[in-house]
């Protein structure tokens, strides 16, 4: 049985930026995270600290939701 590897949160951001048409340079703009930075981010060649993932999130219509760990897993 082969398991599913988990999805990485920043690969879910990543797919966000990509899906949400907005370019990155408006994404830039709206949000004031610097292009250079956000092109970077979805290269996976650096991270996004927490403030940037708070201005980007509502941006690009990103919502986290949790799920409950399962028991024994």
């Amino acid at each position: 049985m082969v398991k599913k590897r988990p999805v990485r949160f920043s690969d879910e951001v990543r797919t966000a930026i990509e899906s949400c048409g907005m370019s990155r340079y408006r994404i830039s703009r709206e949000t004031g995270i610097d292009a250079a930075i956000l092109c970077r981010f979805v290269h996976g060649q650096v991270g996004l600290s927490m403030a940037s993932l708070d201005k980007l999130a509502p941006c690009i219509g990103l919502h986290v939701v949790g799920e409950t760990p399962k028991k024994g897993g």
